[in-house]
């Protein structure tokens, strides 16, 4: 059995002095890392309870000399977020279905089907990363703006934001290496007992690739909750427009603490979404890196 090197050895670890040093610095550097990243979270909820006077007063104050938490109101009422958050979430949740269901498909036909050329097809798919994203808005609006065929506009339309979507190539070959990773005699006993091709990707494959379906969902819905240039050019009506344009439109004559509390308020549904589930996002990425 081989010695473990560590950077604190056992035999400091057993003397007293060796294990309080040790645990001084270990929680030092917890402390240190919670509060570089939990301050600015802090500083953002807390400058939306100070009156404007005191946002913009320097030295800043830590704490709110008088709590205002009238912004947030203000910022709910004033700024539409209701609305604009519904549009928020059907774009994402439409977009999220879309690629959840296509990339699904695409990824196990390409890693289980193997059909003609479908290295060279994977590979085509690939090469699509290596292209800036702004060299793709303007292929994208054109294409948008006249649907090819159909000769149809999807401008002011949820489609705008979901048909693009669809297209992540990133999601699609992380959901393909997952697939390649399966354990081989699971899909074969499958095969025996006479499950198709559909039946096995939905009673085998899906069940088993749970932890890296939360990881591309929990992709699919920050991009699009995140995004702000492509729905700028897709929804010009601005009772459509998603958070992340709002913000930004609706902010020209808004008070700094009222602004600042919207954003707050936007945050929160994504900060829910990764504290529920954390659990399986890890799990997600720590599949990728063993054979099952």
């Amino acid at each position: 059995m081989s010695d473990v090197r560590t950077l604190v050895s056992p035999a400091t670890l057993a003397r007293p002095r060796g294990r309080a040093v040790y645990w001084s610095v270990f929680t030092g550097v917890v402390v240190l890392f919670t509060l570089a990243f939990l301050f600015p979270v802090y500083w953002m909820v807390t400058g939306a309870a100070k009156s404007p006077d005191e946002v913009a007063q320097t030295p800043p104050t830590l704490v709110p000399k008088h709590w205002h938490l009238s912004g947030y109101t203000d910022a709910w009422d004033l700024m539409q977020l209701p609305q604009h958050l519904w549009n928020t979430v059907v774009q994402a949740a439409g977009a999220w279905l879309f690629q959840l269901v296509l990339c699904t498909a695409a990824a196990y036909a390409l890693s289980r089907l193997r059909p003609a050329f479908g290295k060279v097809i994977l590979g085509g798919i690939l090469a699509t990363l290596m292209v800036p994203a702004q060299a793709l808005v303007v292929p994208k609006y054109l294409t948008v703006a006249d649907l090819p065929l159909i000769h149809t506009s999807l401008l002011n339309d949820p489609l705008g934001i979901w048909l693009p979507a669809v297209a992540n190539a990133f999601n699609l070959y992380l959901l393909k290496r997952f697939f390649d990773q399966l354990p081989r005699d699971v899909l074969e006993a499958a095969e025996i007992d006479g499950a198709g091709r559909l039946r096995t990707l939905w009673s085998i494959v899906l069940p088993m690739s749970r932890p890296v379906l939360g990881v591309v969902s929990i992709f699919a819905l920050v991009a699009v909750w995140q995004d702000f240039l492509w729905p700028l050019m897709v929804f010009s009506d601005t009772d459509k427009q998603p958070i992340s344009v709002a913000l930004v439109q609706l902010s020209q004559n808004i008070q700094l603490t009222v602004l600042i509390a919207a954003m707050v308020i936007a945050s929160i549904p994504m900060v829910a979404l990764f504290l529920v589930f954390q659990r399986h996002i890890i799990a997600g990425i720590s599949a990728g890196s063993t054979k099952g």
